[in-house]
């Protein structure tokens, strides 16, 4: 990485630049990106993609007086090097550096936190409502792509956007891909409209042509103005959005300047909403990317030249993979199992799947509760739906899990990948409310697996435990090797070949299992926290403090047993990788205060260690586990402090 990064021009500068310019300022860039990207990884290919909007966007509009709204966020790399950002941006994704996401707190021309889909149009919607109640003259701009647009809720504000007819701009960033390749009639549409253009263009020039003979052309064309509306749902269809309200422009060619700022100087003039229709490359100007966008959609650190990655290669199975293996296997065994994720196939570990059983396989895109309700309803059919999402994701769908699951004891089997701290992405895409959250649903079961062992025994389980849907909650990177559960028998040479040899089995419902025995202090741990429990308690053993520990497995329901065995000891603590308020330790609290008010007998002291109720920024997950005291060696301090305290 530069020493002295390229000379980029700010925000204000770029209203002065030609059009070759801007172009010039384009490649260099992306230059940039890769050089920081290479290093730090990130979401390369969608902003590779999206350069010549931003700058056009920049060129024709007076950020940050006037109000940018990306959808996601994850395309804004170029609008954060424009803004004052070039300097710091080696740091990008680092911890305390640069958010990969656009972050109201670290810059005034980031207008709103982003890192979830579909939600720009109606925050645009808002501010664009708020300025006419205030008698303002911003403007208001929205950055979405075709696969956010593709989401319910960018529907919804379609809907009274056009409804309103209030002055805003809309730029669809149009690339063909989310992460994985878009899916769906509306990637159809958008798909027909790219190619409307040749007719487009003749139409506009047949029309010019007439207009100049004379009086009795004008009229053709006046009387021609009549029928194309007609005309053009037949031949064209780019009337989707005018018959919504909203004046559509386009399709136009994304990577030239020229063009969008010509389109969105036309919709500064216009009254009412207009749409911008922009068709861009991702991973444009990186072959690699290019070449294979949906790799570089998010990447590790790569050769900034060939594209080949350059990280640490993976030593045990992950999580998502033990899953994926386990799903196929049940697959083979079960006809009945269909699996459901929502634009993530390969980053839920849904690929194979799709590959061996393609009818039996549903991307229904970036429709979270759709792919939740979808799956009440195949369930209502005799199907037994996998639904794979991200826990970040998964809260989209609430309202779903409840009633068209839970309500209707509906057999579903919820796959909570990235639970937990995810990294580099930061606050938006940390899975840490998912046990808050899905405590509170009647009818459900939760099961936090430790390693992957116990990932592909809680699979099977799952799919056979009916009476309403079970969640699997399991976080991202590679799965520990823990002790060996009661009655499991090693199955192969290596821990790839045991995973993949030893038959799953049943878990029994509710049941945690004790891994080490202790007087002291009892450590309740449930997930990546059972091998962090089990560190704690070697530690605590070197100062004379003998830990028991746990392995809760089912967090719903609990095993009381296994709590009030737990509460003999003086101490007990709770060990949970998500939030402390309503989680795991929460449930523990709730066990033990009606056991004191039933029997008349006091609580054990109590230590609930997690993740406070706050939102947590982004680095690596180590440095994040060690922000949150939640190492080994910084819970073996705060035990043995407890454990050390008087008793009042």
């Amino acid at each position: 990485m530069s020493e002295s990064p390229l000379p980029i021009p700010t925000s204000a500068e770029l209203s002065a630049l030609t059009a070759s310019e801007l172009n010039e300022l384009a490649a260099r860039i992306r230059k940039r990106l890769i050089e920081v990207t290479s290093v730090n990884g990130g979401h390369l290919a969608s902003s590779l993609g999206a350069v010549e909007l931003i700058l056009a966007l920049h060129h024709v509009y007076d950020f940050p007086r006037d109000h940018l709204v990306f959808d996601v966020g994850h395309q804004a790399y170029a609008h954060k090097l424009i803004t004052g950002r070039n300097e710091d941006f080696d740091t990008l994704r680092t911890y305390h550096g640069i958010s990969g996401f656009p972050r109201r707190e670290e810059s005034p021309f980031d207008t709103h936190d982003a890192g979830h889909a579909s939600d720009s149009l109606s925050i645009a919607l808002g501010l664009a409502l708020a300025r006419d109640l205030n008698g303002s003259s911003e403007e208001v701009v929205a950055f979405i792509g075709d696969a956010a647009l593709s989401g319910g809720m960018a529907f919804e504000a379609l809907n009274q956007i056009g409804h309103l007819g209030i002055n805003m701009t809309i730029l669809l960033n149009d690339n063909e891909m989310s992460i994985s390749r878009n899916v769906g009639a509306l990637s159809l549409y958008l798909g027909k409209a790219r190619m409307s253009r040749p007719y487009t263009a003749l139409r506009n020039t047949v029309e010019g042509r007439v207009s100049r003979v004379g009086r009795v052309g004008r009229f053709l064309v006046g009387a021609g103005e009549a029928m194309k509306g007609s005309v053009k749902k037949l031949m064209i269809p780019g009337t989707f959005f005018e018959d919504m309200g909203i004046v559509s422009i386009g399709p136009i060619d994304g990577h030239s300047i020229e063009a969008v700022t010509e389109a969105l100087r036309a919709a500064r003039k216009a009254e009412g909403p207009v749409l911008i229709h922009a068709v861009t490359q991702k991973g444009r100007g990186f072959a690699p990317a290019e070449m294979r966008p949906e790799v570089f959609h998010g990447v590790s650190c790569y050769d900034p030249d060939t594209g080949a990655p350059n990280g640490k290669p993976v030593e045990r199975p992950t999580f998502t993979s033990v899953f994926s293996q386990a799903l196929l296997a049940e697959a083979e065994r079960n006809e009945r199992i269909v699996a459901i994720t929502a634009a993530m196939t390969d980053g839920t570990g849904l690929g194979p799947f799709r590959e061996a059983f393609g009818s039996r396989f549903f991307d229904v895109g970036i429709a979270e509760e759709h792919g939740t309700a979808l799956a009440g309803g195949l369930a209502l059919g005799g199907k037994l739906p996998v639904v794979a999402i991200y826990s970040t994701f998964l809260q989209r769908a609430f309202d779903q899990m409840v009633i068209d699951v839970a309500l209707q004891k509906q057999h579903v089997v919820f796959c909570v990948d990235r639970a937990g701290l995810v990294g580099e992405d930061g606050s938006t895409h940390h899975g840490l409310f998912d046990l808050a959250y899905l405590r509170a649903i009647p009818n459900m079961r939760i099961i936090a697996p430790a390693d992957g062992e116990q990932l592909k025994d809680a699979l099977h389980t799952a799919l056979g435990l009916e009476g309403g849907p079970v969640a699997l909650r399991y976080p991202r990177g590679e799965a520990p090797v823990l002790p060996a559960l009661p009655g499991e028998v090693p199955g192969g040479e290596s821990e790839e070949d045991e995973v993949a040899a030893r038959a799953p089995r049943v878990l029994p419902v509710g049941k945690a299992v004790e891994l080490r025995a202790g007087a002291d202090v009892a450590l309740l741990a449930v997930g990546r926290m059972v091998s962090i429990a089990l560190d704690v308690a070697c530690l605590l053993a070197e100062r004379g403090v003998e830990a028991a520990v746990y392995n809760m497995l089912w967090v719903k329901p609990v095993d009381e047993t296994a709590i009030h065995r737990a509460a003999q000891a003086p101490l007990l603590v709770t060990l949970e990788e998500g939030t402390v308020t309503g989680g795991f330790g929460a449930a523990v609290l709730e066990v033990l205060a009606q056991e004191s008010l039933d029997a008349d007998t006091p609580r054990p002291r109590v230590l609930n260690i997690g993740v406070p109720d706050d939102f947590i920024g982004h680095g690596r997950v180590d440095q994040l586990f060690e922000e949150l005291n939640l190492t080994p060696p910084q819970i073996a301090e705060r035990v043995a402090t407890a454990f050390e305290a008087p008793t009042k």
